[in-house]
This record gives C-alpha cells, sequence and structure tokens, in this order.
C-alpha cells in the first residue's frame, strides 16, 4: 500500500470491525471485553504484516494518552557526550522510558519576551507552546522558571523536575540529590580529620542545589569547635592568601571547576594538597567541564534521577491526581586524593 494504513484497512483485512481493532491495539483485556484469542492474533499478524502505525492523535482521543512523555530543557543539553553533565540524566530517561513503551520527545521552544534581546528565553508557557502533545512532561536543567512552575502546579499538570524545587504556589514533583545530609556527612568526616577551620566557597544560590549545598554545610560543628563559611573572591591565585588568613585546613566548593582551580593555586604556593590543605568538590563538572579524577567530591546519582523521573511521570499519568510525590535520592563520595588529615602549615 503506497497510502497510510489506517484501523479501518487492518479491519476489512481480518473481517473484524474498527472498533475490534481499537481493543487489540490498546490491549485491552477483561470480562468486558471478549475477543476470541485466534481473532486478536489475526489482527496482530495483519498489524505486523503492513507495518501499521497507530495515529498518536487518535489513540489520544480514545484513551487520554499516547505515551509520549516530553523533556523540556532550560539550558542546551544536545549534543551530549559521555563526560557531559547531563549525559548520564538523558541515558537514564532513555533507558526507563524505552523499558515503559514510551517515546520522548524533546522540547526547546523559547518565547519573545521583553528584555530578551529578541533572542528569546526558554518557557514552556507561550503562543507557539506545544507543551500539550506529550501525556506529561520531565523538566531538565539547574534552574527552573518559577512562573512556569506556578502555571504547571496551578493548573494541575503532570510533570516532574529533575533536582529539587521549592514550592511554587503547591508542592512541586522531583526528584533530587539529598545535598544537605551528603555534605553534613563530609563535616563529620572533615572533623574526625581534625579539620576545625572549614572554608565553603560558593554562592549558596540562587539554583536549589546550591542552597541545599550550603544547608548542609551549617548546621553540624566540625569536631565540636566549630567552622567557618568564607567568600573566596576570584581569581583562583589570591584564594590562598584568604585561606591563610582564616586559618583554613580544609574548603569545600560548590562547583568542581573552583575546586580544581584551587588545587592548581595552592600547590603554586608550595603547599602540598591534602598535606597542608584538603580540597573537596561538591558536586560534578559542569556541562563542558573537564573531570580531575584526583579531586575527592560528591557523585550525583545523575542516571538514577532520570529514571526514577520517567517511574514517576507515568505513575502519576496512569494515576491520576496524585499528591506530588518528591524524592532524594543519596549521593556517594569519590574518595579522590585531594581530602585527609589536617596537618598545620608552618
Amino acid at each position: 500500500m503506497s497510502r497510510r494504513v489506517t484501523q479501518r484497512d487492518i479491519a476489512r483485512m481480518t473481517g473484524v470491525s474498527q472498533a475490534t481493532v481499537s481493543l487489540v491495539l490498546n490491549n485491552r483485556t477483561g470480562d468486558d471485553v471478549r475477543i476470541a484469542p485466534e481473532t486478536r492474533q489475526r489482527v496482530l499478524d495483519a498489524i505486523r504484516a503492513t507495518g501499521y502505525v497507530a495515529d498518536p492523535v487518535a489513540r489520544r482521543l480514545v484513551s487520554g494518552r499516547n505515551r509520549i512523555l516530553g523533556v523540556f530543557t532550560y539550558e542546551p543539553v544536545f549534543p551530549s557526550t559521555a563526560a557531559d553533565f547531563y549525559h548520564p540524566f538523558l541515558v537514564g530517561i532513555e533507558q526507563r522510558a524505552e523499558q515503559l513503551g514510551c517515546d520522548l520527545l524533546l522540547f526547546t521552544s523559547s518565547s519573545q519576551l521583553a528584555g530578551d534581546g529578541g533572542a528569546g528565553r526558554r518557557r514552556i508557557f507561550h503562543a507557539d507552546s506545544r507543551i500539550g502533545i506529550a501525556d506529561g512532561t520531565i523538566l531538565l536543567g539547574r534552574r527552573v522558571d518559577r512562573d512556569d512552575l506556578v502555571r504547571l502546579v496551578g493548573e494541575g499538570h503532570a510533570f516532574v523536575s529533575v533536582g529539587r524545587r521549592d514550592d511554587a504556589g503547591g508542592p512541586v514533583p522531583y526528584v533530587g540529590a539529598d545535598y544537605p545530609a551528603a555534605v553534613a556527612a563530609l563535616v563529620e568526616r572533615a572533623g574526625e580529620l581534625g579539620h576545625a577551620r572549614i572554608g565553603y566557597l560558593g554562592t549558596g544560590g540562587p539554583a536549589e542545589s546550591h542552597a541545599d549545598r550550603l544547608r548542609g554545610f551549617r548546621p553540624t560543628g566540625a569536631g565540636g569547635t566549630g567552622q567557618y563559611r568564607v567568600h573566596l573572591p576570584p581569581p583562583a591565585r589570591e584564594w590562598p592568601a584568604a585561606i591563610e588568613r582564616e586559618r583554613l585546613t580544609a574548603v569545600f566548593l560548590e562547583e568542581h571547576a573552583d575546586a580544581a582551580a584551587l588545587v592548581v593555586a595552592a600547590r603554586a604556593r608550595g603547599w602540598s594538597v591534602p598535606g597542608d590543605l584538603s580540597v573537596v568538590a561538591l558536586g560534578e563538572p559542569g556541562a563542558a567541564g573537564p573531570l580531575d579524577d584526583a579531586l575527592t567530591r560528591l557523585r550525583i546519582p545523575r542516571r538514577e534521577m532520570g529514571w526514577q523521573a520517567v517511574e514517576q511521570l507515568t505513575a502519576a499519568i496512569e494515576g491520576g491526581a496524585e499528591p506530588a510525590v518528591q524524592r532524594l535520592l543519596p549521593c556517594t563520595v569519590y574518595a579522590g586524593s585531594t581530602f585527609g588529615p589536617r596537618r598545620d602549615r608552618p
């Protein structure tokens, strides 16, 4: 056949009604559906022989779903290599969607807003938004537009954020990383290693992941003797002077690139790492950042976050209106060579 095969064609080929073909396509079973096994098989054979593909729009009109999950990114994440920050998230999303028989649709459209210089910025809701094509949407990006979140929550859209999000007119469903617990455990370990004066380099915001790291640093005293949060301004070559002035023996840094730069600056000053200064990165390299295997760092469960986001989203779609599910997955520590016992500098 040169034209697109329809359900009507399948019905005519197999001698059944179009309604029966629809029931078979949607795998409908139960006491209220009586289709002889040989009839069901005949329809399935015809579908395979003709290469029939269901019209997703028509299927959605019947079932309310088309098994398409949207992925909305606020930042460029494609093309993605194995070394890219977003790659493990995307792997987890793709693997679980495939297992569940869902297709993925990437949304990247922008809105033309005043103050954007004519270039526009990525927003879910705008005049040409196509978010409604998907059954539900996964939000991916370090920062998520709050106006979008408020509308998603308020209008009852099926969505899940990869990464913890603050409430936006109501609880936001998410799968995030448990930064506070991981950072607090590292602070406690630093105390056990004799570090009493620990610096923290980072903004503590505006992204929730930054604030969560700082929250994990605050509540625990290192060895019961206190800790020190120091803002170390750039350039990196000036950080050792501030560290020496504050008599810090360990520094935690939000950004992997900053931690790597501090190691270089400390060694340029003649310090050994971790002998004279312990350095810990509280995350993975950024989208295009290189990985320093020597750095002690937090490992974010990125693949698992993507995987569980798909699982959580499909459960919400199938189950209808449910309370927003919020999950935090534990981080682990990559034991590099930059974190060790305190040794006072001469």
